[in-house]
């Protein structure tokens, strides 16, 4: 009997070589590298990739919640608040009665506040993402599907009006805890210890360390999926109390997602902050939670490179063809409005059509495919599950 890793592979009517998903995933990441320099350094294209790998790397980790844990998160933006307010706290003058320089940039060095190195902001940041995604991880041990949904969902309006009222919580003297709508700016960009901060006018730097990011968390995605832990979330996922019967420890299981997935939210969050110059409380309102969520829909719940997928399709459209492409065409029709003002009924609209031509994402998981294919249950079926 031929073994998984010798046999060739199935999928949507091609037989596949064991080695190709090495090789593709090779020749992506070589053209992902190269990408910039088809592009002047501050090119729109450019901006919409940055954010891009911003967006894969907080859907990444959302898809740990949802889609190998089954644990419908809709406060996701608490992550994303949490680790770009950990920026502006620790890269800025903020607290401009204190005087910390830790591997700063020769321009943040001579600066009041507190000015730590990037790569110490955002270890700080997962850190306290980890710890929140536990924190709200107890309340819904015992819950289940929509219950979880909703509590997730009070969790990240909470920390929502903690950021907007924030200007009233005060640490000190002449210190809050946050700056509410004014914001926090400028903060510090990225740089190395004791060099230059990267350029606003060159997005190349940004780039790739937002491109580092994701290759670093998908690795960590493809080696948590792989691992006996990986197949204690989809245990969970699939059955509950089978899980627990065959001696998955839910809590332990449960909040290990939780904390994973917000240290990914965190890590974005944090990188976000820099790149903007800015940490306001506006950025963080309930529909980015959703468009979050809607790149994990559309690229494939569960799946990997789906999700990176779902999130650069999703940043494209709501970062270049509808504000620069598609935006005045109503106009052409004699309609007096933008197609920015649709944007999230644009979404809506997207995924509505998805879940009835193709409920399984653009490019799902092996297991969810099946289970959404007719006729499963076959034993040649079941031996691809298998393998």
């Amino acid at each position: 009997m031929a073994t998984a890793t010798t046999r060739p592979r199935s999928r949507y009517g091609l037989v596949l070589p064991p080695w190709f998903s090495r090789a593709a995933g090779g020749v992506c990441i070589f053209l992902a590298v190269i990408y910039p320099f088809f592009f002047t350094k501050a090119d729109s294209w450019v901006n919409v990739a940055v954010l891009a790998a911003a967006y894969a790397t907080m859907a990444l980790g959302l898809n740990v919640m949802v889609g190998f844990a089954g644990l419908l998160d809709l406060g996701y933006l608490a992550f994303f608040a949490i680790g770009a307010y950990t920026t502006g706290w620790f890269s800025s003058g903020f607290f401009a009665d204190s005087n910390i320089h830790v591997g700063a940039s020769n321009f943040a060095s001579k600066l009041p506040g507190i000015h730590l190195n990037w790569l110490l902001v955002v270890v700080i940041a997962m850190a306290l993402c980890a710890l929140a995604g536990i924190i709200i991880g107890l309340p819904t041990l015992r819950l289940r599907g929509d219950y979880i949904a909703i509590v997730t969902l009070a969790f990240g309006e909470i920390i929502r009006v903690f950021a907007v009222k924030g200007t009233d919580i005060h640490l000190g003297k002449n210190a809050t805890l946050t700056a509410g709508r004014q914001g926090i700016t400028p903060i510090d960009p990225i740089s190395a210890p004791g060099g230059t901060p990267f350029n606003p006018l060159n997005l190349r730097p940004w780039y790739w360390v937002g491109l580092g990011m994701v290759l670093v968390v998908l690795f960590c995605n493809i080696r948590l999926r792989d691992s006996r832990l990986g197949r204690a979330w989809i245990a969970i996922r699939e059955d509950e109390v089978a899980a627990a019967s065959m001696g998955v420890p839910l809590v332990k299981t449960k909040l290990l997602a939780y904390a994973t997935g917000a240290a990914f939210g965190g890590a974005s969050g944090a990188f976000l902050g820099a790149y903007l110059n800015t940490v306001n409380a506006d950025q963080f309102a309930f529909s980015f939670s959703i468009f979050v969520l809607a790149m994990i829909i559309l690229g494939g719940i569960g799946s990997i490179w789906g999700v990176v997928l779902g999130a650069v399709a999703l940043t494209l459209i709501n970062f270049k063809l509808i504000p620069d492409v598609f935006n005045g065409l109503p106009g052409t029709f004699g309609l007096n409005f933008n197609l920015t003002d649709l944007s999230f009924g644009i979404f809506g609209f997207l995924l509505v059509i998805m879940m009835i031509l193709r409920p399984q994402g653009l490019l799902p998981e092996r297991r969810r495919e099946l289970e959404l294919e007719e006729g499963i249950g076959g034993d040649e079926q079941f031996m691809q599950v298998q393998a």
